[in-house]
């Protein structure tokens, strides 16, 4: 029987399912504790099954199929898309971290009533971009500002098309316009430092408290993690929603497109460069110093993106590390 679409099922999950013989009974994974994830079979499922992750990274999103016994993890079903970032810079550790699974739309969450981060958006849409899902831009706490305006304008120059939505989740304030991006069944992720809001407004969309709020220092508007756990959960009338615990750093993992996405406004300048080995530093003939000079782009923008495209090459270079330190670790010690 085909899993329940309802509970966010969908044409390229189920071909990922049928390509390895449609085994089992898949479920999505709605929380994870301690090496245990809770399993949903249904979208009414209000005792979810609860299975080991024995050797299998499991997210909260994941469909997966388990074991005949109900014991553990057997399969997990190919990911539609996956927020993932780096998990660890200690020792020689190289992991990535899913924040959410199978999501359809992520909410890069900011808050009035602090400076707009225009860096802080712009490595976040690299991630949103290279997970597979659609970026949208969230803007928390309006309640708290006369004229959103000049907040919002800010954003939206380096969000180049993605939506800028202006919410309060305490007032009640732009909710339905989020909660249109769930219609038929999708899945809904948010991600943002904590004390922007996020819980106030998962709670507004969920019309109900079912997330601790926390508050926030007056001078910086910081606040403490109020969600400590990643849970998948269901949204009035139709889809579902991922709220992540609040991010500090955003650090970056393999990047597919996401930096040529989230730049394409310097990506198309680069194009029109004299030479195609430009460094973009004082060769003749270079659109992007020249946009630059002109007031077009801002140097800002310009660092920002040197400074991920260099964290991209040294992930790399780390990674092939990694995997030599690996091998070696593999390669079996010649005997006397």
């Amino acid at each position: 029987m085909e899993p329940d679409r309802s509970l966010g099922w969908n044409d390229a999950l189920d071909a990922s399912w049928q390509s390895i013989g449609a085994l089992g009974a898949p479920g999505r994974v709605s929380r994870i504790d301690r090496g245990w994830s809770s399993v949903m079979r249904h979208a009414d499922d209000t005792d979810p099954l609860r299975v080991r992750n024995l050797f299998v990274d499991v997210a909260v999103g994941d469909w997966v199929v388990p074991s005949d016994d109900g014991e553990r993890v057997d399969h997990i079903i190919e990911r539609t898309s996956a927020f993932t970032r780096r998990a660890s810079h200690e020792g020689d550790r190289f992991e990535a971290d899913v924040l959410a699974a199978n999501i359809d739309v992520v909410f890069l969450v900011h808050a009035f009533g602090s400076p707009p981060n225009q860096r802080r958006l712009e490595r976040e849409l690299v991630l949103a971009y290279d997970s597979g899902a659609e970026p949208v831009v969230v803007l928390t706490k309006v309640d708290l500002v006369a004229d959103p305006e000049p907040t919002r304008r800010e954003l939206a120059e380096v969000a180049l098309g993605a939506p800028v939505l202006i919410v309060s989740g305490l007032e009640s304030i732009g909710i339905d316009p989020v909660l249109d991006h769930a219609r038929g069944n999708k899945t809904l992720a948010f991600l943002g430092a904590s004390g922007v809001g996020k819980s106030t407004l998962v709670n507004a969309l969920l019309d109900s408290e079912v997330m601790d709020t926390g508050h926030v220092r007056e001078g910086d508007q910081r606040g403490r993690h109020t969600t400590v756990a990643a849970q998948l959960l269901r949204l009035p009338g139709e889809g579902w929603l991922i709220d992540t615990p609040g991010v500090r750093a955003v650090s970056l993992w393999l990047s597919g497109d996401g930096i040529e996405r989230a730049f394409a406004d310097v990506f198309d300048l680069m194009d029109h460069c004299r030479f195609r080995d430009c460094k973009h530093d004082r060769e003749p003939g270079c659109a992007v110093r020249a946009a630059v000079d002109a007031g077009d782009l801002d140097p800002r923008r310009l660092a920002s993106l040197e400074r991920l495209v260099a964290e991209e090459h040294a992930l790399e270079e780390e990674q092939e590390r990694f995997m030599r330190r690996a091998d070696r670790r593999r390669k079996p010690r010649p005997t006397d």
